[in-house]
């Protein structure tokens, strides 16, 4: 439910998902309504695919939900499918609240790691680009997942599309065309059976999708766990102001890790680590939640739920007509896992909807898993190993002591600095785990001759666009009014011409309307554009990656090109005329 707030926005407390019964027959049928299983059915709905969504649960709870923070790449995502600015008006507390993530002693203490705050008077990512801008044309946002689902809702409830709450997965049976998905009614018990071209399982870590397809998960189990608190206290203005800072890392004796608000009433703090066997009483949680705001006062425990520092990822992403996204392929050490999710619903979704439309084979599906499975154990171990040497510093912080926030002496003033210079070590930028979506091992991009042996290899902190074959196309402004590339691509494949010559434009727009293939061509005249692809032609996958790149085709033609990142299958003539958009851009 979204109430209205005091504050002008709304507070998305309950999201309530839709009574209604499964259809008998979809394309798809989605498992899990939660922001990943939602934002598939926004992505594949925009692509002409017939989707259903069923969750065993009724509803959805701001004090249970998980991820706030969304990165630039997960928010270029949000402005692709047309709800960014949906999900900016439906902040669960005041947005003037965000400046940033601060070290502290706690909420009213020490700042120990200055944070510049953004400037008032503009904005970093707008306008043309001249090098010194940010990589995206969005800056990071914090809203609650509930914010997310209710958004998500709202536009399939536009389009039509069921969403079925209480209804639970219970068997899968897969057949030459299909697969038959038996789902109940939880509180009655009914029996239905949706035939779906595919099942998409995005029901969370303990998927009951990826159960009933065998497909088991590696990785290491955790040793010990953590637990993330929802807390609600009173109205505390006269103790932190009527504006207080909406996202901390708190490091004190008893309290570590966020103190993060999610509404203007309740707030986000971590307790732990604990033996996989200790359940820690209310009191003391509580006690930790007190040294996170650094006085004393009313807290109640609204939620505790356990979260581990752990990977474990799922042995395959794609088994037959069963698919796998979000935290029922991939769960690891928190920080970003939700964005990991949408990554995947983008780079699934485009290559689904061309196999069930008939632009693709089958085997383009292998992609995804040779794509998206290496790409989260890449971030996973590095977001494994970053905890490990996180802990490893707070524990020896805490061994040299850390100053009650009360001691102003010049012993206390110190230490406190020695601390701040501990930890600004440790904080360096992850611009890599952010962009560096590369795509190194995949059998349907074109790559170049050496490329794979000769690219610096992945790193968390480094980032530099790559118009490289597998790389996230690099983004800019091609409209002096605001229009990014990435708005321009659109959700087909797109061919960027930056020459004069368009020998290589013509052979690709006559396959594509020999394929009934959606397809964009866009000429990019600006001298930056070409000096940051580098080459005369670039082709572009829906999910903003670069499939192949050159001045020339390469011998077999534009036809193999498409073949190879179509999922390596031949393709016969629909007879259909073809959707191709011809434009250009660039003053």
């Amino acid at each position: 439910m979204s109430e209205l707030s005091v504050t002008g926005g709304r507070d998305v407390h309950t999201v309530r998902f839709p009574v209604a019964t499964p259809p008998a027959e979809v394309d798809v049928l989605i498992v899990g309504a939660g922001p990943v299983g939602l934002s598939a059915a926004v992505e594949l709905t925009a692509r002409g695919v017939r989707v259903a969504v069923v969750d065993r649960a009724r509803t959805a709870t701001l004090v249970r939900a998980g991820a706030m923070g969304h990165t630039p790449r997960v928010v270029e995502h949000f402005r692709r499918w047309g709800l960014l600015q949906r999900i900016r008006d439906a902040w669960t507390y005041p947005p003037e609240w965000n400046r940033g993530t601060r070290l502290v002693t706690s909420l009213t203490g020490h700042e120990l790691v200055p944070v510049p705050r953004p400037p008032f008077t503009s904005r970093g990512g707008a306008g043309p680009r001249d090098g010194t801008t940010p990589y995206a044309s969005e800056e990071a946002l914090r809203r609650p997942q509930t914010v997310l689902q209710q958004v998500f809702l709202d536009r399939l409830a536009e389009q039509g599309v069921g969403v079925a709450g209480g209804w639970e997965l219970r068997a899968l049976r897969e057949h030459e065309d299909g697969v038959d998905a038996e789902v109940v009614e939880v509180a009655g018990g009914e029996r239905r059976t949706v035939r779906a071209a595919y099942v998409l399982g995005t029901d969370g870590g303990r998927s009951t999708t990826r159960r009933l397809a065998g497909i088991t998960r590696e990785g290491e189990h955790a040793t010990e766990k953590r637990l993330r608190l929802i807390v609600r206290t009173g109205d505390i203005s006269d103790r932190v102001g009527a504006a207080p800072s909406g996202s901390n890392i708190v490091v004190n004796h008893k309290a570590s890790g966020f103190l993060a608000a999610v509404s203007t009433r309740e707030w986000r703090i971590y307790a732990g680590p604990y033996p996989l066997a200790y359940e820690p009483a209310e009191d003391e949680l509580l006690e930790i939640g007190r040294a996170a705001f650094g006085f004393d006062l009313d807290l109640e425990l609204v939620s505790a739920t356990t979260f581990y520092h752990a990977t474990r990822i799922a042995e395959t992403f794609h088994r037959g007509r069963v698919l796998l996204a979000g935290d029922a392929a991939h769960v690891r050490t928190p920080g970003g896992n939700l964005g990991e999710g949408f990554g995947d619903v983008v780079n699934l979704g485009w290559k689904l909807a061309a196999v069930i439309r008939g632009h693709a084979p089958r085997s383009l599906l292998t992609s995804y898993d040779e794509e998206r499975r290496r790409h989260n154990w890449r971030v996973a171990d590095h977001s494994l190993q970053r905890a490990r040497r996180t802990q490893s510093t707070l524990d020896g912080i805490r061994r040299g002591g850390i100053p009650d926030d009360a001691d102003l002496g010049p012993e206390a003033v110190r230490r406190r600095a020695e601390i701040g210079a501990r930890l600004g070590r440790d904080r360096v930028p992850a611009t890599g785990v952010t962009f560096d979506e590369r795509y190194d091992a995949s059998s349907a991009i074109w790559y170049e001759p050496g490329q794979l042996d000769s690219e610096p290899r992945w790193r968390a902190d480094v980032y530099e666009d790559d118009p490289r074959p597998g790389h996230r196309a690099p983004d800019g402004h091609v409209d002096p009014y605001g229009g990014t590339l990435h708005d321009r691509l659109g959700t087909s494949l797109a061919l960027l011409v930056l020459t004069e010559d368009r020998a290589v434009e013509e052979a690709f727009v006559a396959q594509a309307t020999a394929r009934a293939l959606p397809f964009t061509v866009i000429h990019l005249t600006h001298p930056q554009a070409r000096a940051v692809y580098g080459t005369g032609n670039v082709l572009v996958r829906p999910d903003q990656h670069v499939a192949w790149r050159g001045t020339a085709l390469p011998d077999a033609g534009a036809g193999a090109v498409l073949d190879r990142v179509l999922g390596g299958g031949g393709h016969h003539d629909t007879g259909l005329p073809g959707l191709v958009a011809v434009g250009s851009a660039g003053p």
